[in-house]
């Protein structure tokens, strides 16, 4: 297995899927990527076939978009084994590229069930994948009939480069006027904030708070002790762009 990076974003491919995106760093995977992250959606979809299977085999088509516009030279994998935690991307594979348009082909597959479609983020060691089933625990099949196209959804990339501010990894702050800040993000429409307590028992006020600019004041009361904060931006079709890392965490020194 080559190391894959997963990115944990989410996308969706096949029936009551969703998409991930693997970062090594996060997911390992056996393919040339590293970053996962889940996301569910309907993953396979009607299509207008571009190019007959040979026969006694089938062909995967679809669309690979980023920032909802189509994403050209993008490698998509086909595995016949898949585990987003262990293991990656093994078996017998198959690979195909996007043209200008987005669209690949990955032709004249060995008709069975797959375990993995993996899109790569660009050039670099990510990629997502589809999930199904709560919180993404399984990756989505794909069965590959002979003689026919298997059309899959829309896959929407999404990077993991949002950079994050202030508090920094490791910062110690108080609670009283705690203002978080992040870069812009290009072509973003707005941004959606996580804080998570490392205290199981603690229940934090912050989970997917929409936010229009690129600084949020913290009003709601946290409880002394370690909270990890992510940031996602979104476009104006609510296509996620990019996240943040998902291990930038800062410590309350004075709360209640």
């Amino acid at each position: 297995m080559t190391s894959t990076k997963i990115v944990l974003i989410c996308i969706c491919l096949i029936a009551a899927a969703g998409l991930t995106s693997c970062n090594l760093n996060k997911n390992s995977r056996s393919t040339s990527e590293s970053t996962s992250s889940p996301v569910s959606v309907d993953s396979t979809a009607p299509g207008v076939e571009k190019v007959k299977p040979a026969p006694g085999t089938g062909n995967v088509q679809g669309l690979v978009l980023y920032n909802s516009k189509p994403a050209e030279n993008i490698e998509v994998k086909l595995c016949e084994t898949f585990n987003q935690y262990f293991g990656g991307c093994g078996g017998k594979t198959y690979t195909a590229r996007t043209d200008k348009e987005g669209e690949y082909v990955i032709a004249n597959v060995e008709p069975k069930v797959y375990q993995g479609l993996l899109a790569k983020v660009f050039d670099t060691d990510s990629s997502v994948f589809a999930t199904t089933g709560i919180a993404g625990i399984s990756s989505a099949k794909y069965e590959v009939a002979a003689d026919k196209t298997l059309f899959i959804t829309p896959t929407h990339l999404f990077k993991g480069d949002l950079k994050l501010l202030d508090p920094k990894a490791g910062a110690k702050v108080s609670a009283q006027n705690l203002a978080l800040k992040w870069e812009p993000y290009p072509d973003a429409a707005y941004y959606k904030l996580s804080i998570y307590a490392d205290d199981a028992t603690v229940t934090s006020p912050y989970i997917g708070e929409r936010v229009d600019d690129t600084s949020f004041d913290i009003d709601k009361p946290l409880a002394k002790g370690t909270y990890r904060w992510q940031v996602t931006a979104y476009n104006s079709a609510d296509k996620k762009l990019s996240e943040s890392s998902r291990d930038i965490k800062f410590t309350i020194t004075d709360g209640p």
